[in-house]
């Protein structure tokens, strides 16, 4: 970081608005909602969703209860204008829901989104082009006039083109985004937004929607309510404009921010759910559909199984939602402390049904999105690691690596939901148990001992493999090395130690050592094992008799 004074970086400019409203102002109704998982969450993936995966997700965002959800880029991919046909001729569209495309400023690109959208019975065609003055001068070297010009040229060439798809009963709506605009001017954004509604006439029935995106998040949520404030007041056909939001999470404040822009006079949010998105992601709409619904406000969609809902998102994008985020996490309603627990607990005995939501620390009743709190955690199918690992510390004192922890975490879920029910404790324990401490397999342990002779440690095991007994020896460095480099002769997978952690489990003389070692075979597979004695120096030779036999 640069020393003070800073230099290198400058404040954004604030929003001559004195007489601003938006600060005395109360939400009280929900925003029009649209999803943009598909295609501004899809290309931030890692891996994106192929067609099938983008249906599946298409589908539960349709039984949340979405009315507009942009699906993709169709000009941009085969996959994406595949999906958008399959959705189509599929008849997979509800009649009360919009598809939405998002397409360049650009005429071969508005003729090809228009080829995938042929049939479709509702769709909102979203052009965008950049206005910020260092998009104008780095990209396009080109003057504010040429740049409106970019606009409503192809607002104009869509208008034409668009009309046999209207003529065959389509009904075709106008989104239209000056991209950067919260680091456009001001002055500017505004006449390019009336240049292009002005090409393309709205009417009461058909109106306009004009997407104000923090396509970066550069200033602080209050300035942004500013700057739709300031478009709101000036649009000269308000009346017959929608007015949309667009906002990113790169100050980590997009739910601030569009919180205040709905204040400010906005109708219409986009965002994804649990915030997925370019760099840190974009506005998370569980988030602030329930900031709403804890403020007495239904968002319009449903939210009742949040459970699920996060199942879909993280098999689909590859994401995991993060044991803190609000309302998913695994841990949103988990306490650890004490003092917290007890507030709960009481505060909960006295709540009364048909009154007020008013337990402590909890500001939105659990059950309302299909979730629960347990002061001590309680572990189903819809659990994380995280929870797995707190009972695993806390129930019976093994502290798991994170490695462990994903892969135990992946059994119980498997085995609550093949079952129904939630686990107890102790049954969690039998599955970590019969998993890692004493698998089923072709090796097992009768006896080890190791002695030190200068620099080496040279070991002697009888071990049972393969139904025979066998004596072995070996020699390392330390214990671990040596009990390797004896079981290198017996024919069992070659293998490296990889990782290696222990502790104890207990106090006072009848506490146990517990070990857990990930090993690596030649043919690249990694597998964990543990291992617990009494004897700290036999924990990890267990663990090594463990992990090999859950290799085999």
């Amino acid at each position: 970081m640069q020393s003070a004074p800073v230099t290198k970086y400058r404040p954004f400019p604030q929003v001559d608005l004195p007489d601003r409203q938006w600060p005395s102002r109360t939400i009280t109704a929900a925003p029009a909602w649209c999803s943009v998982d598909l295609r501004d969450g899809n290309q931030a993936l890692a891996q994106p969703m192929g067609v099938e995966e983008k249906l599946e997700y298409f589908e539960m965002l349709v039984r949340i209860g979405f009315k507009e959800i942009e699906i993709g880029f169709p000009a941009a991919s085969q996959i994406e204008f595949d999906f958008c046909r399959r959705l189509i001729e599929g008849n997979l569209i509800p009649p009360d829901v919009s598809i939405q495309i998002l397409c360049q400023c650009r005429e071969d690109l508005i003729a090809r989104s228009l080829e995938a959208l042929a049939g479709a019975p509702s769709a909102i065609f979203h052009l965008y082009n950049s206005t910020s003055p260092k998009q104008r001068e780095y990209v396009f070297n080109a003057t504010r006039a040429q740049i409106i010009g970019i606009a409503t040229h192809a607002v104009s060439f869509l208008r034409k083109k668009m009309q046999p798809l209207a003529d065959s009963g389509s009904r075709m709506r106008l989104e239209y985004s000056p991209e950067s605009f919260t680091s456009t001017e001001l002055d500017f954004a505004l006449e390019i937004c009336e240049a292009v509604t002005d090409t393309w006439q709205p009417t009461p029935e058909n109106k306009i929607i004009l997407n104000l995106p923090a396509t970066v998040e550069y200033a602080t949520p209050n300035v942004h309510a500013d700057q739709i404030e300031w478009m709101s007041r000036r649009l000269t056909r308000r009346h017959l404009t929608t007015l949309s939001l667009h906002t990113h999470n790169d100050r980590g404040t997009g739910t601030a921010a569009t919180e205040l822009a709905l204040l400010a006079g906005a109708d219409r949010v986009e965002g994804t759910l649990f915030g997925v998105g370019e760099r840190t992601g974009n506005l998370d709409i569980v988030s602030v559909a329930l900031n709403l619904y804890t403020h007495g406000i239904h968002p319009g969609i449903d939210l009742s199984r949040l459970n699920s809902i996060r199942e879909v998102y993280e098999r689909c994008t590859r994401m995991e939602v993060h044991p803190r985020h609000p309302y998913a996490g695994d841990l949103a309603f988990t306490a650890f402390s004490g003092s917290h627990q007890d507030a709960i607990r009481k505060s909960w005995a006295r709540q009364q049904p048909g009154q007020p939501w008013d337990v402590l620390y909890i500001p939105i009743d659990p059950a309302d999105i299909g979730r629960s709190y347990k002061a001590i955690v309680r572990i189903n199918s819809q659990s994380g690691k995280g929870g797995v690992a707190y009972v695993m510390e806390t129930e019976f004192g093994y502290q798991l690596p994170r490695s462990v922890q994903k892969e135990l975490g992946r059994i119980v879920n498997a085995v609550s939901d093949e079952k129904g029910t939630e686990l107890e404790p102790a049954e969690i324990l039998a599955l970590f148990e019969k998993t890692y401490i004493v698998p089923a397999g072709a090796i097992s342990l009768q006896s080890f001992h190791a002695t030190r002779k200068g620099e080496e440690v040279h070991a002697e095991a009888e071990i049972a493999l393969g139904g025979k007994t066998q004596n072995v020896s070996g020699k390392g460095n330390g214990p671990i090395a040596a009990f390797a480099d004896a079981l290198s002769r017996t024919g069992l997978p070659a293998f490296t130690i990889q990782n290696y952690s222990e502790h104890s489990l207990g106090a006072g003389a009848d506490a146990r050592a517990v070990s857990y070692i990930e090993i690596r075979t030649a043919d690249g597979r990694t597998t964990h094992g543990v291992g617990t004695d009494t004897n700290i120096e036999l924990a990890p030779i267990r663990a090594i008799v463990s992990a090999l036999n859950r290799c085999r």
